[in-house]
């Protein structure tokens, strides 16, 4: 039985590695080799190349968790939203650029 209820989990300000591996009934080393091997679509892990050693920051984010702990996520989905808002940041930024390009050409006009 998880220690922690869906609510619980969403009303978090932080999901440390204990809290998300408590939630799903495994190790926390699991859970970090799972987020490291892109196995759990939780959150992110990402790796800081330090000149002395390797370290790893992860973020876990609480709807995920909450979908994966019931069977209703898995990485072809998160795959297939985070390509989804890359395609939109794309579009957002051109439409950036586009309007920031209006506006100089109309200053030029004015000026």
């Amino acid at each position: 039985m998880a220690m922690h209820a869906d609510d619980e989990i969403r009303n978090m300000p932080k999901i440390t590695l204990k809290i998300a591996a408590d939630y799903l009934g495994i190790s926390p080393t699991m859970l970090t080799l799972g987020m490291r091997n892109n196995l759990l679509p939780i959150g992110f892990a990402v790796k800081s190349d330090d000149r002395y050693r390797d370290s790893w920051s992860y973020t876990i984010v609480p709807e995920r968790l909450i979908a994966y702990n019931h069977g209703k996520i898995n990485e072809v989905q998160v795959q297939h939203i985070e390509d989804n808002l890359n395609t939109i940041i794309k579009q957002f930024d051109e439409m950036k650029h586009d309007l920031l390009f209006l506006l100089k050409e109309k200053e030029e006009l004015e000026g």
